[in-house]
């Protein structure tokens, strides 16, 4: 005779109503988790601004019919990595990821109420991998911009990751003034890694 001949009627019934409600309580838990991935979606959508970019290795608008002065505009600052860095104006032929912080060309400039300053910068153990020291950022680090004489400071939100395709989908708040910084994933030549900072 085993074992399971040898439990009492009642006890058989409880086994069973255990495994039941053991299986109801996994169930509802992926229906819940589902729901709040669905969730999460919506108010992304809803609350938040995505944006694509192009981050291209010669990004400039400068023409020949337009000299942009080679001077900067601006200067990044982020005290807990030691980075202060100018950047150009984003159509000046010096702004690009070879020679400097590059302005994204769909960036705005940090006087723009809820706009999107997007600075893009090498990573490595070259002369002008300008963001290498990113990845050592945590949540509610800082970062300061001064621009035309006036400092704007922001507060890192998140981070995450992408592809590295030359596109980059940008996710923010679109009501918020933001900062987006972007550089190569720290030991992974596959991904970059957009960091996210919010205006204080």
């Amino acid at each position: 005779m085993n074992r399971l001949s040898r439990l009492s009627p009642s006890t058989v019934s409880c086994i069973a109503a255990l495994l039941l409600l053991g299986g109801g309580f996994f169930l509802s838990y992926s229906y819940l988790q589902a729901k709040k991935v669905y969730a999460f979606t919506y108010m992304n959508e809803r609350f938040f601004d995505v944006q694509s970019v192009v981050l291209e290795e010669e990004q400039t608008l400068a023409t020949a019919q337009e000299v942009i002065p080679t001077t900067y505009i601006g200067m990044l600052k982020i005290s807990k990595l030691g980075i202060e860095r100018g950047f150009l104006d984003k159509r000046a032929t010096g702004n690009n990821i070879e020679e400097n912080i590059t302005v994204l060309k769909e960036s705005d400039y940090p006087d723009v109420p809820q706009g999107n300053l997007i600075l893009a910068a090498h990573s490595g153990p070259t002369a002008i991998s300008f963001f290498n020291e990113l990845y050592q950022l945590s949540l509610g680090d800082t970062a300061e911009v001064t621009y035309k004489d006036k400092t704007y400071t922001y507060q890192l939100v998140y981070t995450y990751q992408v592809p590295k395709t030359g596109t980059i989908e940008i996710k923010r708040d679109k009501k918020k003034t933001t900062l987006t910084l972007i550089t190569c994933t720290n030991d992974n030549r596959t991904t970059q890694t957009v960091y996210i900072l919010e205006r204080v």
